[in-house]
């Protein structure tokens, strides 16, 4: 097909190489802002890349600072980016920080870099289960409360055994979850995850048909919010810290697994789905906005309301497809199933079918 033998197809290239333009020196500004912005992010990761490589021996307070900014920002913009804008910070993040902690600290720089190992561990840990990997979440969890043992912080002990009870909830392991929950209480002080263990609990409860439990749990999270005082978790802010729209939305959901609870689950929901209005909120998450919503909707259901129903959840159904995460996934195709097992099946058709359409193609069927 060349024209030449194969022997010659195969040997080594002895001509000229053609001429390559190489950029030398400064790379310009491109005019173009999408890649002015790259070329900006690339050279802020160079300097920190190098700020870290030049305080190998003894980490100075500027690189930690800089460190934990990285991990403030993470935790910060998870429940409100989608997870496809994060991942590779977070993963770059964990390798930093692994890398760090490979070489001998002194103990209190040791103890600072544990604790943002592992609140990144922890943020991968939602990642994982956010792309509906339960394995790999609670691996992830676990890794991230050696560092808590390692960082010797109760709070923060406290906050992995909440992931590991979310993780372990909305994968179908309600007992689990409960066990999750009820064994990080003893870390807990006054911090926000005071709040969460409760009301972790209250939803694996609810799950399991257990209405006792469920309202007492609910109870000892309420009171619990009247004596939160934040800690150095809660001080990291969002994912990190549990505040009262999160606990009104866990209310809703639990308690809508209860028919015999739809007009206090409708009043919590209808709360939770007003304190999530506000997007500019430092508490707004879309994860739990949904979830807020789509309690709402069930609780509706259970009360024959279908146009209410359709209403509290049409918002969720609109959302791209990189912010459908496993949560908001179950949460939606529970709504499904509410209306299925109702009255309201036939003449809830319409709003079945956007469901079952919606949940085709979840974040994690998308290519990364």
């Amino acid at each position: 097909m060349f024209g030449k033998p194969l022997n010659e197809l195969l040997a080594p290239w002895n001509g000229p190489l053609p001429a390559v333009d190489e950029p030398k020196g400064l790379v310009l500004s491109t005019g173009q802002p999408t890649a002015d912005k790259e070329l900006i992010a690339m050279a802020a990761h160079r300097a920190k890349s190098f700020a870290l490589a030049a305080g190998q021996t003894d980490l100075t307070p500027d690189v930690l600072d800089q460190v934990h900014a990285d991990v403030q920002r993470l935790a910060t913009e998870y429940p409100q980016q989608p997870l496809t804008e994060l991942l590779p910070d977070l993963l770059t993040t964990q390798d930093t920080l692994f890398t760090l902690l490979e070489h001998q600290r002194r103990p209190a720089q040791a103890r600072q870099l544990y604790f943002l190992a592992g609140v990144t561990g922890g943020l991968l840990a939602k990642a994982s289960h956010d792309l509906s990997d339960p394995h790999a979440a609670l691996t992830q969890a676990r890794t991230a409360f050696v560092c808590a043992d390692n960082a010797d912080h109760n709070g923060f002990r406290a906050w992995i055994r909440g992931l590991q009870s979310l993780v372990s909830y909305w994968a179908g392991r309600t007992r689990e979850s409960v066990r999750y929950a009820q064994s990080g209480v003893e870390f807990a002080a006054n911090d926000t995850s005071s709040v969460w263990l409760p009301v972790s609990e209250t939803r694996a409860w609810a799950a399991l048909g257990i209405a006792n439990a469920t309202r007492a749990a609910i109870e000892r999270a309420e009171a619990a919010r009247e004596s939160v005082q934040e800690d150095e978790v809660d001080e990291i802010g969002g994912l990190c810290a549990f505040g009262r729209a999160r606990q009104l939305y866990y209310a809703a959901e639990a308690l809508s697994w209860l028919p015999s609870q739809s007009a206090t689950a409708t009043d919590y929901a209808q709360q939770a789905v007003g304190a999530y209005e506000d997007a500019s909120s430092p508490e707004w998450a879309f994860g739990d906005q949904a979830g807020s919503r789509s309690a709402l909707a069930i609780t509706r259901i259970q009360m024959g309301e279908l146009e209410g129903a359709a209403e509290a959840v049409s918002p969720v159904l609109e959302l791209m497809p990189e912010q459908r995460i496993n949560g908001i996934i179950t949460c939606t195709q529970r709504v499904h199933r509410a209306l299925r097992d109702s009255p309201l099946a036939e003449a809830g058709s319409d709003l079945q079918e956007q469901i079952e359409i919606f949940t085709r193609t979840p974040l994690k069927s998308l290519p990364r």
